[in-house]
């Protein structure tokens, strides 16, 4: 089975438990990755988001399997279109 067939019938749930798996070393119950369990689940972690997520983080894997990131200029005005929402929770103290 290639890594595409295997991402494009993966669950959520198994992509949430490789993408703790490669971030913390560790799998969700506590048990250590080692080090080639570790490569791997970063790497079906990564073809999952390519195929499957629409981030708009600042740094990700597009659709085409490349690296997303984002300018300075880009992100300063999705902060401005955020903070213009009705629905902003972020709290500001502009008195201090």
């Amino acid at each position: 089975m290639d890594i595409i067939s295997l991402v494009d019938d993966m669950s959520e749930e198994m992509y949430l438990r490789l993408k703790c798996a490669a971030e913390t070393g560790k799998w969700p119950e506590g048990t250590v990755v080692d080090k080639a369990q570790r490569e791997s689940a970063l790497q079906i972690a990564m073809a999952y988001q390519s195929r499957h997520l629409n981030s708009d983080e600042i740094l990700s894997i597009g659709s085409d399997g490349l690296i997303v990131d984002k300018t300075k200029r880009q992100l300063k005005n999705e902060f401005a279109d955020l903070k213009n929402t009705p629905d902003n929770n972020i709290a500001r103290f502009s008195d201090i």
